[in-house]
């Protein structure tokens, strides 16, 4: 049975994932906890495997499309991948009960950003029909950087509720290509977070396993169909979503516990 329900909710986030390019992985968690009745601190760095094969997987379409600011990408990787160890780190000494509040609270932001996308593009790095303005784009990327790997490492989250906006909205990413480099920012911090997680950490790798195949099936799926879905209604249907499982998420966590 637990395999079984791994199978779904890896299914599940892997279309999200692919057809969002983040997001799906805010339910990652919450599913591995309620769903599978994993401990939170295994739950974590089997998200993180999830997320991150899974973004790989769905970012492979996107490379092989151009898709992709590889120099954003790698600004956002330099920066995030340490991070990550950092929330990590202050995971270890926060209470079960703390981080699932926080986790919670991190949820109801993103579902708060997911009805606010208005799909918009900034223009802090165009520079006309020249390109980007490095010198004033980086800058701007590493704080948003810094706090998504914190999130990453801390919950287990990819953090594409957070990348998708920053780079649309404040750095003029058209959103074809911040979904793709979204992926692979994704894909990078959390393999940094599962490092920093192993230490003294029993994965249950049956489980994991079966999460990760129908993620990437799932990714792969929707990469290929993503054009022919209004992920505009998607992105709010699934923000209700959000919302919903962030109110058990605290009910059970300071109510029942």
């Amino acid at each position: 049975m637990t395999t079984t329900l791994a199978l779904v909710f890896g299914a599940v986030i892997g279309v999200l994932l692919g057809l969002l390019g983040g997001g799906g992985s805010i339910l990652a968690v919450p599913a591995l906890v309620y769903a599978l009745g994993l401990d939170l601190r295994q739950a974590i760095p089997i998200s993180l495997i999830v997320v991150g094969v899974a973004s790989a997987f769905g970012a492979a379409p996107k490379v092989r499309a151009n898709q992709v600011q590889w120099r954003l990408a790698a600004i956002f990787a330099a920066v995030g991948i340490p991070a990550t160890f950092v929330g990590s780190a202050i995971g270890d000494h926060l209470p079960d009960a703390a981080i699932m509040i926080g986790f919670a609270v991190v949820m109801v932001g993103a579902g708060v950003r997911m009805l606010q996308d208005t799909g918009d593009t900034g223009t802090a790095c165009k520079v006309g029909n020249e390109g980007i303005n490095w010198r004033r784009c980086a800058p701007r990327s590493i704080p948003a950087a810094l706090f998504v790997g914190l999130l990453t490492g801390l919950f287990g989250v990819g953090g594409g509720f957070l990348i998708i906006p920053a780079l649309v909205l404040m750095l003029g990413v058209e959103m074809p290509i911040a979904v793709g480099t979204s992926l692979l920012i994704i894909a990078a911090n959390s393999a940094g977070g599962v490092i920093a997680h192993l230490h003294g950490t029993q994965i249950n790798w049956a489980v994991t396993a079966a999460f990760v195949g129908s993620a990437i099936a799932g990714s792969l799926i929707a990469g290929q169909m993503g054009t022919k879905i209004d992920t505009g209604r998607l992105r709010h249907w699934f923000a209700y979503l959000v919302f919903a499982v962030a109110a058990y998420v605290l009910v059970d966590t300071v109510l029942l516990h």
